[in-house]
């Protein structure tokens, strides 16, 4: 009998510390690169010297989100780097060199820079939508209605 009391307690104390533990929603800082050019698949672009792997323009900016997918606000301001695809290394480029990536491949640099609405507004706009939804069930609290008892 003793046994079975020990043992239903110690099942029930990790049993408590199983359910007590919460998911955690992770925010913070994140590096984003998202490759907005394909290059010509050329020597110039490969990765090494006969490799197989070709370099594709990207446009690189860190932003603070919440749940890896509501970008609050941008930390750095995009700017353009050479990166392999499906990768997260990504090469840095002197202005004389992203000029001539532009004039070679006719690009235009101010659109390539520009961030897209969700990205620099879409959190700011659910962050303020679920504080005023907040505010709103707070401050919204139906008051009981008084009864005019002439019409009972």
């Amino acid at each position: 009998m003793i046994k079975k009391i020990l043992l239903l307690s110690f099942v029930s104390s990790l049993a408590t510390n199983l359910i007590s533990a919460k998911a955690k929603i992770p925010f913070g800082k994140v590096d984003k690169i998202e490759i907005i050019a394909d290059l010509p698949n050329t020597e110039k672009y490969a990765v090494s010297k006969d490799s197989k792997e070709y370099l594709d323009l990207a446009r690189m900016h860190q932003e603070y989100n919440i749940a890896w997918v509501i970008p609050v606000w941008i930390t750095q301001e995009p700017k353009l780097v050479l990166a392999k695809k499906e990768s997260d290394e990504y090469f840095e480029l002197t202005n004389e060199q992203l000029d001539q990536v532009m004039n070679e491949n006719k690009l235009n640099k101010e659109g390539l820079l520009q961030l897209g609405l969700y990205t620099q507004y879409g959190g700011k706009f659910i962050i303020v939508l679920i504080i005023g939804l907040i505010l709103y069930g707070i401050f919204s609290k139906d008051k009981p209605k008084k009864v005019n008892p002439t019409t009972i």
